[in-house]
């Protein structure tokens, strides 16, 4: 089957470069107001596309935001159901100048499609369709059945389809999802990721004095904001990178053996992060760990910024009345976090300073998720992977979230396939964005080729 796909694509390579060129020349940035147009004309042209592709109850979806669009084709009887997501929308594409080709006008240079979100998520998403579109062509049907879900606030926050899926439980009901934005490990790696963690994100708020304070008159006697804040952090972690808060470690699940043994095999150099991913004098963090389990498998917690009292040019003697800390703490699989907010606000409780009164607001919470390794669905798309690529499939974890993830394993009940087909320098939300052609491509053939496989194997 992989040769006749490979056909196809190989003689409808034009059209389908021309096709996505056309996609990502709409400026889709959900962030704008003034592209709301132009992000529901994208939500339109994936809809036409799906159309054309062969799929069917292909809708449009209105929202309290940006438009969801549907589509699906269930005529598989007795085959499994994938519910396929992708995004539309894109990042803004500044700061301008540093854009070496206008970024809503794609440019091909050194093998690669340069565009503000010709991987992110454009060019990945629509790989699916053009994937439905072959097997259409080739077979005429389908070998499983295939619902489609792309929506046009994932850069935002993705607070429309958040809605949706729990209201929409049924219609969305599916065996696995598939999700391609993420990226291969490294090029020509075919790479599975099986784990992400969790985001805990919180506002802490400092309060001494009741006003801003004369530190002549009244340092040494008044509490200072902002030193009491930094104190509280401070006590959250060790020098090691260990986090102090009674608890965080309890339900944290060691990585498998054999899991802990493919990362051995990736090709990583810690001295590569530091020196040019990081560019640091060095790295931090819990040093009985290898890199990779601290930022695959490990919770951590980061301030991420502070303000408060008096930051501008010249001097100015006060002491703050208030002080504000942002800070997030990744969780790993099995970590709830409901538990981890009770921990930290009862660690807040009992160790702010004398004369401070501090607050703890959440912002966002989420769960890590692992997917299970020897999940059928996910031991096709590892032989799918090798079968066009010619290398055996890595498993991975990534440090990151997913939301749309979470929302899928907690109303649908089902995992999610991350087959992302982009590069670690594609420079996701950066200028001079960037997707490896023929990675376009070869998505197209691996998502036919995981289809077909996943039918077959559930005769």
């Amino acid at each position: 089957m992989s040769q006749k796909i490979d056909q196809w694509v190989e003689a409808q390579r034009e059209r389908l470069l021309a096709e996505l060129f056309e996609l990502i020349r709409i400026p889709s940035i959900s962030t704008l107001p003034e592209h709301s147009g132009d992000v529901r004309r994208a939500a339109e042209y994936t809809a036409q596309r799906l159309r054309e592709a062969g799929m069917e109850n292909v809708e449009v979806i209105e929202t309290e935001g940006h438009p969801l669009v549907y589509a699906d084709w269930l005529h598989a009887a007795g085959k499994p159901t994938v519910l396929s997501y992708g995004h539309y929308d894109v990042q803004p594409a500044d700061p301008l100048e540093l854009w070496e080709s206008p970024p809503f006008e794609p440019e091909i240079r050194n093998s690669n499609i340069y565009a503000r979100g010709a991987v992110d998520d454009k060019g990945q998403f629509y790989m699916h369709l053009k994937a439905v579109e072959a097997l259409m062509r080739v077979e005429g049907r389908l070998p499983v059945n295939l619902k489609v879900l792309i929506e046009g606030e994932e850069e935002i926050g993705g607070k429309s389809i958040s809605k949706y899926v729990p209201a929409h439980r049924e219609k969305l009901a599916a065996d696995v999802a598939l999700v391609s934005d993420t990226a291969l490990y490294a090029e020509g790696l075919p790479t599975l990721c099986v784990g992400l963690r969790g985001l805990v994100y919180l506002e802490i708020v400092a309060r001494g004095p009741m006003r801003d304070l004369h530190s002549g008159l009244y340092g040494g006697a008044a509490p200072n904001a902002v030193f009491g804040l930094v104190e509280l952090l401070a006590k959250m972690k060790d020098a090691e990178g260990r986090i102090q808060i009674p608890g965080i470690y309890e339900d944290v699940a060691e990585p498998a053996e054999a899991e802990l043994e493919s990362w051995r095999r990736l090709p990583f150099s810690e001295e590569r992060m530091r020196s040019e991913e990081v560019g640091s004098a060095e790295l931090t963090g819990e040093a009985d760990r290898t890199v990779l389990e601290r930022v695959w498998s490990r919770p951590t917690l980061e301030v991420h910024g502070i303000a408060g009292g008096f930051t501008g040019a010249g001097a100015k003697t006060v002491i703050p009345a208030t002080a504000t800390a942002k800070v997030s703490l990744r969780l790993v699989p099995r970590q709830d976090p409901e538990k981890i907010v009770a921990a930290l606000r009862q660690f807040v409780r009992e160790h702010t300073p004398r004369g401070i009164e501090c607050e703890v607001k959440v912002l966002s919470q989420g769960p890590g998720l692992l997917v299970d390794p020897a999940h059928k669905a996910m031991e096709v798309a590892r032989k799918a992977f090798a079968t066009t690529m010619g290398r055996e499939t890595v498993l991975i974890r990534s440090g990151g979230s997913i939301p749309i993830v979470g929302e899928f394993h907690e109303h649908l009940g089902i995992p999610t396939l991350l087959m992302g087909f982009g590069l670690p320098d594609d420079g996701l939300h950066s200028p001079n964005e960037k997707y490896k052609l023929e990675n376009y491509y070869l998505g197209i053939r691996t998502v036919a080729e995981f289809l077909e496989q996943y039918g077959a194997e559930s005769a």
